[in-house]
């Protein structure tokens, strides 16, 4: 049985063309994936991502235990904010990439990808379990829906519904408080690379908060998203989709997160294949292009260099943004000089293409 987010019938109502995305069935547009991308990149657009999965840790020795697990560094944070970071396993691989929120040195909460709930969940089961020492780990994706709130206009409009001083915020925290009058986490965060809020809510309140929003930002050209956009806007940015730019066959270090390694923790999971691969050095490297030419990228399409195959693209799609074909993909080091012209094999024509600095958008602050 396919799932359905506790808003699917308001997506039907709206005229959302419904696909099936992983179990899950999922507004693909409401208008048009052009129309609705430009929307969150000029105003605010709203999207249901309660398909996204979420888990709870807590004990005494949670902070350790999710030191342990992840690759990126929690020690640092402060509570109320919230850090980017994969989670490898022992050869060095990502199981997945996540965000976590953290609460208390004893509280996390852990945002993992919709695909990735049950797989993710067995993996920190079989981790705590090893951790030998108390942790309590529960899946609350059942219980929690999830809505972005994204555009120059967002803040402004989130502000009329909840006490909350939003300016008040900085990007990567969060505060827990009323929306519509429903308790509500409020997280400076978002998946397009513009302004935004993610709003996490019991899914019996999910519909009053979400027409809510629509009806307060229509002034303000408030329109629903669906993932659609969501995959656009977010490769306009760089950011990365696992399944596609990242997997059980990438390290960190392949890709444009490298950053999100760190190496001077005392340990974590993947720590001494990754010292590995950093000293015998990186193979092929994850490298965003352009297309020089008419034409669409998409993934799985051969990169070459000279009519030598030389990577795969992993992600790609027409620009509305930039208004051109762009993606990304695994190439060899040598080849993966900014500037260095590849060709996309695109069906049976081999269509021109540069590497570029990545990303591709970075919003006006």
């Amino acid at each position: 049985m396919l799932k359905k987010t506790s808003l699917f019938e308001i997506h039907k109502r709206l005229g959302a063309k419904i696909i099936e995305f992983g179990p899950w069935l999922m507004p693909l547009y409401y208008t048009s994936i052009i129309d609705e991308h430009n929307t969150v990149r000029n105003k605010v657009g709203l999207f249901d991502v309660s398909h996204m999965g979420e888990f709870s840790i807590r004990g005494k020795n949670a902070l350790a235990f999710i030191q342990r697990l992840i690759t990126n560094d929690t020690s640092h944070l402060s509570n109320n904010q919230a850090l980017y970071t994969p989670m490898c396993n022992n050869k060095g691989t990502i199981i997945d990439d996540l965000l976590i929120y953290k609460f208390s040195d004893q509280h996390f909460m852990l945002i993992v990808n919709a695909s990735n709930i049950e797989k993710d969940y067995r993996w920190i089961e079989e981790v705590a379990r090893k951790f030998n020492k108390d942790i309590i780990l529960r899946n609350i994706s059942d219980e929690t829906s999830l809505l972005a709130l994204q555009g120059p206009k967002a803040e402004g409009i989130l502000q009329k519904i909840t006490d909350l001083d939003l300016s008040q915020i900085k990007y990567y925290w969060f505060k827990e408080e009323k929306v519509t009058g429903v308790q509500a986490i409020v997280s400076r965060t978002g998946y397009t690379g513009e302004d935004g809020f993610e709003i996490y809510i019991k899914p019996e309140y999910a519909s009053r908060v979400w027409s809510r929003l629509l009806e307060i930002g229509k002034e303000e050209g408030i329109r629903p998203v669906g993932l659609g956009a969501r995959d656009t806007l977010r490769l306009e940015c760089a950011l990365l989709l696992y399944g596609n730019d990242m997997d059980e066959t990438k390290t960190p270090l392949e890709t444009n997160i490298a950053r999100t390694v760190k190496f001077d923790k005392e340990d974590f999971i993947g720590k001494e294949a990754l010292l590995k691969q950093k000293e015998e050095g990186i193979k092929q490297r994850l490298v965003g292009f352009e297309l020089l030419e008419r034409g669409v990228p998409r993934h799985n399409y051969p990169i070459l260099k000279d009519k030598e195959r030389i990577g795969m693209v992993t992600s790609g799609s027409f620009s509305p943004t930039l208004r051109k074909g762009i993606g990304l993909g695994y190439v060899k080091t040598d080849q993966a000089k900014e500037g260095t012209e590849i060709q996309i094999q695109i069906r049976e024509k081999s269509t021109k293409a540069r590497i570029v600095k990545i990303p591709f958008y970075k919003r006006r602050h």
